[in-house]
């Protein structure tokens, strides 16, 4: 129901469904780089390069105070192998450095953490962080020839432990040490795992059976698998076990 009302207002980078029946109140907060950046419209965000305000969090994370459950996810946006980091606050950020991918990642998710230790209730709350999804866009990882990608695929890889070449583990394991190093200072933020999952569904995605914001050009349609959406996922199926897993977990109280 969220996502499909986040598609309706896409612009917004708030969006918040009331579900009466239970008294459940569900928010989404775009943020996709966690702390400011210039990714940070929901629509118009493309950009040559990726440019990271990395002290200033405060303007997305006063929306994160005082919620039963919060639920992290970044990762799709440091595709980029580098980008610019500022330093300051936003309206004074005067110095800056490129850095790799996996230093950005690794400084934003340390004011993450420091922010979410001092201002977060965890007697009440119940925080999480899914990990990395699959992105099956070279087709060569499962066999197929040429530019392949997920375009025109109905069934999942069979193959046990199978891992496209785009997931970046490394990328996962600053994550995990990030929420280690948490847990060690008496915060405990569980990663949701979801990675192995989807691996394995090359068929899952939403390629070119999708909502567009721009015309296509003739030369794409010409070529439909190099505008088709293999990083996105489809509703059924593998978000639904997400939530079914996420469910389970809120139910026990995991702490």
């Amino acid at each position: 129901m969220s996502l499909f009302l986040f598609f309706v207002a896409f612009g917004n980078t708030y969006i918040n469904t009331n579900i009466q029946e239970y008294d459940v109140s569900i928010d989404f907060y775009w943020a996709p780089l966690l702390v400011e950046s210039n990714a940070d419209h929901p629509s118009k965000h493309k950009r040559n390069e990726r440019v990271i305000h990395v002290q200033s969090i405060e303007n997305h994370a006063k929306n994160w105070v005082n919620a039963d459950v919060l639920v992290f996810n970044s990762y799709l946006w440091w595709g980029t192998p580098t980008m610019k980091i500022l330093y300051g606050s936003i309206e004074d950020s005067k110095r800056s450095n490129i850095v790799s991918n996996h230093r950005g990642y690794r400084m934003v998710l340390k004011i993450w953490s420091n922010w979410l230790r001092i201002h977060i209730n965890h007697t009440r709350t119940q925080s999480y962080f899914m990990t990395m999804t699959a992105t099956h866009q070279r087709g060569v990882d499962w066999g197929k020839e040429g530019s392949a990608n997920c375009l025109n695929e109905t069934e999942p890889v069979m193959k046990d432990g199978f891992w496209e070449s785009g997931s970046d583990l490394k990328m996962m394991r600053i994550l995990e040490s990030s929420l280690n190093k948490l847990k060690q200072k008496g915060v405990n933020v569980h990663m949701m795992n979801i990675t192995q999952l989807t691996q394995y569904r090359k068929d899952a995605h939403p390629s070119i059976h999708r909502l567009f914001y721009s015309t296509l050009k003739a030369k794409q349609l010409s070529n439909p698998s190099c505008y088709a959406d293999c990083t996105h996922w489809c509703l059924p199926g593998v978000p639904d076990t997400w939530n079914e897993l996420l469910l389970t977990y809120i139910l026990r109280g995991v702490k």
